[in-house]
Parts: C-alpha cells; sequence; structure tokens
C-alpha cells in the first residue's frame, strides 16, 4: 500500500442510470446525501467502474463484465438511463493535480430481438495520462452489505474464497479484523490527525481502540488468529473508568454496531493516499458514535484519504460540521452533495459550508425532518401545515 492516489477532482457521468450529464465537483472529503433512490450509490458504483475498467484495461467488454457482476446492476437496459436519446455510457475522471481528463465509455445497439449489444468502446487520453490515474493507489471499500457480527472471521493467509477489495478489507469488510490484527503493532506518525484529542497512542491497535472507545465507550476488541484454521476469532469486552474489563464476549454476542463499524474504522485509519469509498458509515451505530465517526473521517481527510461517504445521518453530517468548526478541517476540503430526483433524471445541489460549520442554503429535504418533526409535535392537534 505504498502507491498514493492522487485526488479526485471531477467526476462526470452521462446516460448512467439517473444521470443524464452529471459533473460533480469533489474535494477531500465528499458526503452523498439525498433520499433512497436519487444517485448517491450510482456515484460510488461509478467510481469503482471507473477503477476495475481501468485496471483490466480490457475496453469494453471490461467495462461490461464488470457492469454486470461486480455492482450486480444488471443488463445494460437496465443501467443506461430511461429516455436517453443516444446508446452510449460514459464516465470520466479529472484529477486535482494532472491536467487533462480520462474517459471511459461504453456504445450499444440494438440486435434483432430488440436487445443491446455492446458495439464499441474506448478509453479517452492518451496512455501517459491512464499510468496515472487514480485506480493505481490504494483503496479502501466498505459497502452497504457488509458483514455483521460472526463467531470467527477469515484470514488473509487463505483468500481462496474471498473475493477482495483493494486494501484487504474484503468484498462485504470480511478481512478488516485480520487487517487490523496484522498491523496493530504498526506504529503511529504523532502528528497524525487521527489520533483523538487527550490520547495517548503509540500503535495502529491502541488508535483503533481509542475510536472504538469514542464511537461506544468501554468497548475494547480482542482479536486471536487461530494459524492452522486460517480464521481469526474476534471478541469485545467492556468497562468503564476504574472499574476491571469484562471478560471477552463473542462478536455474534454483541450486536451488529461494532461489528459494523470495524470495517469503517479501519478504512478511514488506512494511509495518506487512499481513495476511500464508504457506503452508510451510521449503521447500526448510536448517535453518539454516528458523531464520532464523522470527526474520524475529518480527521481522515485532513490525514490525505479522499472519502465517498453515501449518508443518511445528520449525526454524521454534524460530525463532520463539528469538526469544521473547531478548525480540524477547512471548509474547503469539504462537501456536502444533496441529489434530488426528477422523474427519471437526478440532480445535485453542493451547499457551501464556512467556517463555522454553518451551511450556506437548506434545499427542502436536506437533512430537515427534524425540524418537521417537531412543528408536527408542537403543533396543536388536529392543525395541518
Amino acid at each position: 500500500m505504498t502507491a498514493q492516489v492522487q485526488p479526485i477532482a471531477t467526476i462526470g457521468l452521462s446516460n448512467f442510470k439517473c444521470f443524464d450529464q452529471l459533473e460533480l465537483h469533489c474535494s477531500k472529503l465528499n458526503l452523498l446525501c439525498g433520499i433512497n433512490g436519487s444517485g448517491k450509490s450510482t456515484v460510488i458504483q461509478s467510481l469503482l467502474i471507473l477503477g476495475a475498467s481501468y485496471r483490466s484495461r480490457a475496453g469494453n467488454n471490461g467495462l461490461l463484465n464488470f457492469l454486470n457482476s461486480h455492482c450486480s446492476l444488471g443488463s445494460v437496459a437496465d443501467v443506461l438511463r430511461e429516455g436517453s436519446s443516444e446508446y452510449a455510457i460514459g464516465f470520466e475522471i479529472e484529477n486535482t493535480h494532472i491536467p487533462g481528463r480520462w474517459s471511459s465509455r461504453a456504445e450499444y445497439e440494438e440486435d434483432s430481438d430488440g436487445r443491446l449489444r455492446p458495439s464499441g468502446a474506448f478509453f479517452g487520453e492518451d496512455s501517459s495520462l491512464l499510468q496515472r490515474m487514480p485506480f493505481e493507489g490504494a483503496q479502501a471499500v466498505v459497502m452497504a452489505d457488509r458483514t455483521g457480527p460472526r463467531s470467527f472471521y477469515p484470514s488473509s493467509h487463505d483468500l481462496t474464497h474471498i473475493e477482495t477489495d483493494k486494501i484487504e478489507l474484503g468484498r462485504r469488510g470480511l478481512l478488516a479484523w485480520d487487517n487490523i490484527r496484522r498491523n496493530q503493532r504498526a506504529p503511529v506518525d504523532q502528528s497524525d490527525p487521527r489520533i483523538p484529542d487527550g490520547h495517548q497512542v503509540q500503535l495502529l491497535g491502541e488508535l483503533v481502540d481509542s475510536w472504538l472507545q469514542s464511537i461506544s465507550p468501554g468497548s475494547h476488541l480482542n482479536l486471536n488468529e487461530v494459524e492452522d484454521a486460517n480464521i481469526v476469532i474476534a471478541g469485545y469486552s467492556f468497562d468503564q473508568s476504574g472499574d476491571v474489563a469484562t471478560r471477552p464476549y463473542s462478536a455474534d454476542n454483541v450486536g451488529f454496531g461494532l461489528s459494523y463499524t470495524l470495517p469503517v474504522i479501519a478504512a478511514l485509519l488506512s494511509e495518506a493516499g487512499t481513495l476511500c469509498l464508504i457506503e452508510n458509515p451510521e449503521a447500526h451505530v448510536h448517535p453518539r458514535g454516528q458523531t464520532k465517526l464523522g470527526e474520524l473521517a475529518a480527521r481522515a481527510a485532513k490525514a490525505g484519504v479522499q472519502i465517498f461517504a453515501e449518508t443518511h445521518s445528520d449525526h454524521f453530517m454534524d460530525g463532520v460540521r463539528i469538526a469544521v468548526r473547531e478548525g480540524i478541517i477547512k471548509p474547503v476540503d469539504v462537501k456536502f452533495h444533496y441529489f434530488q430526483r426528477e422523474g427519471n433524471t437526478a440532480t445535485v445541489t453542493t451547499p457551501e459550508i464556512d467556517e463555522d460549520g454553518r451551511l450556506s442554503e437548506w434545499p427542502p429535504g436536506f437533512f430537515d425532518q427534524t425540524e418537521l418533526n417537531m412543528a408536527a409535535l408542537l403543533a396543536p392537534k388536529g392543525w395541518n401545515a
């Protein structure tokens, strides 16, 4: 994991799912917000597709194979924007430090049965630019369908039956526990902004434990490898200030919150230069923990990890806003993208954030449900707004 990822400045999509023409301007930390079905996951999928098609260098077939298998998106007709005037899907990326854009485009035509078949594809720009695209570096991918509590997790010593991502977290986060176990003795740079305030941290394992306690106070991770079986047994112990910690409880006897959080923590503690894609970091986590995860995301972005996080959590968003207000991360390094859908086409609004963590606008539906609920509770019974 030594390659450096150049920050993505712009993502372009054309005729892909709900987007006619999208040009999404990005920063170090990008929050993708909006109601279900508004296009947030589509942006995450586009980055996975771009990376896969670039790495394969297999032209149209590599792009289509990824469209239909890794993301499970169905047929071409399922991902071609409804009402499109042409049978073509386009993706492009612009980097912060590299002039020019890299693009990938797949074209189709109808066969005699009315089905869409590949007719051509191309990769844009020249080979010198292709060799400097971000997908050569490390990627940390944490999907929404990640693994919950288990009695044990696989060791990366045997990956025969594991579909892995780029940074050894596994397709569903299965390898996060082994990733932490193998790297827990790695030293932590004392200038790393991901060291929580007031914590004394020397090793990566201690840093993981610090954030686990911040997210769920009193929680401690216990990991033991069974080499002959190629598994890692995970457990959690609990304590309070001044008390003796409990014995370790098996992960499958603790609940979903801690197990869902571990892959997110592992991804956000990746080395500088990593491209980090996270869906629903808040899943199964208490509001306090969601806010702390937002803070960790801000600190990770400051440490040099570029993050795209799809979230429905105002607590996660507030954690980022508080981090801006406290000077942990600069406003220019954060973007809140609000996705809305009008018919079969999605649009994106990007409010600006100032040094106090305040947003320039609150479009209808943008994390305003708490206020709407309070208004309904405070209004006289029978009164309709």
